[in-house]
């Protein structure tokens, strides 16, 4: 360990040089930030306003554009410029919840904890029907099944979540576990991990791994209908062909929690597919064990979704604090986070908690009268849910293809970008993204926060957020390291993922800590270092083709 280190702390100070004055806070400024941010702070009022009043906010739905219009709204009120929500292309289809009640009746009355998956149709009234246990591990199996669910109601094999788990949440990172981040060294930090701690980097795929064990898992099949051996349009067809009324699925997560997902593309040419809700696990075997006991169950439900054509277009939320140096202005300073959410909750931790940071990071910056030298712009991405659709095509349509690596004018122009998507635990330090010539200007800018516990700079990488396309084109694009809380373990993607999980005291130190970052950056008289430019990044499809999608994204 003292190895390790000994050779980062080398690695960074070699990079000092004479920008190391320039990299001092100015200590006016930086307490002005920090009175405003600990003592005057917005926080939770914006995060109020972007989850209990705007609702879920799934990519394309009603809930996005409220948390949206009323972003810019706020935006505008604050003083920024040029605030609005701009459109980035073709996303798909919108959706939402509009009514969802499901119960057993037979052998006894028992209301079920169940959420619609995305994209999926309503029950088109009430029904009350029968629970069939589909039993098909082959294409033939599904022969002796004709013409015999019509309006039922279906339930697969699903394995059970582990009967106890004893691991509580991890909470706040040690300070051990600190002192391994920092002590990574570039090899380990571009396989997105630090050496010896006891969970993996939020954000890593490791991370979703891990999530996926100690909440048992997608249960087998997961209701999707079959067996491993059936291809999965081949029993969408199916249960559309037979009609079937409804299909179970069992939803990842134990004591109550569901972490919810798509059960159908959002694209506007996908293919329809059956009615499907995902239950808790303690709900989903009780029915199963029942129904494979010959006991018969009967469940009502009535669960109304709506589809929006209308318009098909994704948008994100920018607004600026324009630059005044004439020389620096046309310069760019960025922040953000993404804005839209899963639908099972309001998204407060995934991800209200980072958009509130960076609306009241901006707040905080006008409120103390900054007059920035570079342009300080703030974007809030949607269907980051979708894989980073929203961040991706921004980065297109303003800074150039990562597939060819064909640069736009404005790449050139971006200092920095700053990114928030951990959840609600404070700041701990800063992700290098294998940057180290910003090593030892992050860590002089850390310093004034070091009694509120962000300290550590670490060469890692972190990924599966709105950075890595930010980072992907050549831009330095940050994503900070804060406490796990219990992200992971508890409100990512679920239905606890709520305001009331947010923690207020964490909110106000993020947004201080980025509003100093940016101020920083805005000011500085050269612009972040950057490393040698990507190569090309092969394309990749956008998620939510298939009928399914996986268990959860990282972020």
């Amino acid at each position: 360990m003292k190895l390790k280190l000994i050779y980062t702390s080398l690695l960074l100070a070699g990079t000092l040089g004479t920008g190391f004055a320039q990299d001092t806070p100015d200590p006016v400024m930086t307490a002005k930030i920090r009175e405003e941010g600990m003592n005057h702070s917005q926080v939770m009022d914006i995060a109020f306003h972007l989850t209990d009043v705007s609702g879920p906010r799934l990519s394309g739905s009603p809930g996005l554009k409220r948390a949206q219009d009323w972003a810019v709204n706020q935006l505008k009120t604050w003083g920024m410029v040029n605030a609005k929500r701009e459109d980035w292309g073709k996303f798909g289809k919108g959706w939402e919840v509009q009514k969802n009640y499901v119960a057993m009746t037979v052998p006894y009355y028992h209301a079920l904890i169940g959420i619609p998956r995305a994209w999926t149709p309503g029950t088109n009234g009430p029904i009350k029907a029968e629970v069939v246990y589909l039993k098909a591990d082959t294409i033939t199996d599904l022969e002796k099944y004709k013409g015999k669910l019509k309006g039922k109601i279906i339930i697969t094999d699903a394995a059970a979540p582990k009967e106890q788990n004893f691991e509580a949440p991890p909470g706040r990172f040690t300070d051990a576990e600190m002192a391994m981040f920092a002590g990574a060294t570039p090899e380990q930090g571009r396989a997105g991990g630090a050496p010896g701690l006891t969970g993996p980097i939020p954000g890593s795929p490791a991370s979703i791994a891990a999530a996926t064990r100690q909440g048992g898992g997608r249960g087998g099949r997961g209701g999707f209908g079959g067996g491993r051996g059936i291809p999965a349009a081949t029993l969408t067809q199916f249960q559309l062909d037979e009609g079937v009324g409804l299909v179970l699925a069992q939803a990842r997560g134990t004591d109550g929690t569901v972490f919810t997902t798509n059960g159908a593309s959002y694209r506007d040419t996908a293919k329809l597919v059956s009615p499907t809700l995902e239950t808790s696990s303690e709900d989903y075997q009780r029915i199963l064990r029942l129904v494979k006991a010959g006991v018969p169950v009967t469940l009502e439900a009535d669960i109304k979704t709506e589809f929006f054509t209308k318009d098909l277009d994704g948008y994100d939320v920018v607004g600026e604090i324009p630059g005044t140096d004439p020389s620096l202005k046309e310069q760019l300073v960025m922040l953000g986070g993404h804005l839209d959410s899963w639908h099972a909750a309001t998204g407060g931790t995934d991800n209200a908690s980072g958009s509130a940071v960076m609306l009241e990071a901006m707040r905080i910056l006008s409120r103390v009268g900054f007059k920035p030298r570079r342009t300080i712009r703030i974007a809030l991405w949607s269907a980051e849910e979708e894989g980073e659709l929203g961040s991706r095509n921004y980065v297109a349509n303003h800074f150039g293809d990562i597939t060819t690596m064909t640069l736009k004018p404005e790449q050139s122009k971006v200092s920095a970008y700053y990114n928030i998507d951990n959840g609600t635990g404070k700041i701990r330090g800063i992700f290098l993204q294998q940057n180290a010539a910003a090593g030892p200007i992050f860590q002089q800018w850390l310093a004034p926060f070091k009694d509120l516990g962000a300290t550590t700079v670490t060469i890692a990488n972190t990924a599966s957020t709105d950075h890595a396309a930010i980072d992907a084109i050549g831009i330095p694009g940050f994503q900070f390291i804060q406490d796990p809380m219990d992200y992971m373990a508890r409100t990512h993607h679920s239905n606890q993922d709520t305001y009331d999980k947010i923690v207020p005291d964490d909110m106000k130190q993020m947004a201080t800590i980025v509003a100093s970052f940016v101020y920083n950056t805005a000011q500085r008289d050269e612009m972040i270092p950057r490393k040698p430019l990507p190569a090309p990044t092969p394309a990749r499809g956008a998620r939510g083709a298939g009928a399914a999608a996986p268990a959860a994204r990282n972020n």
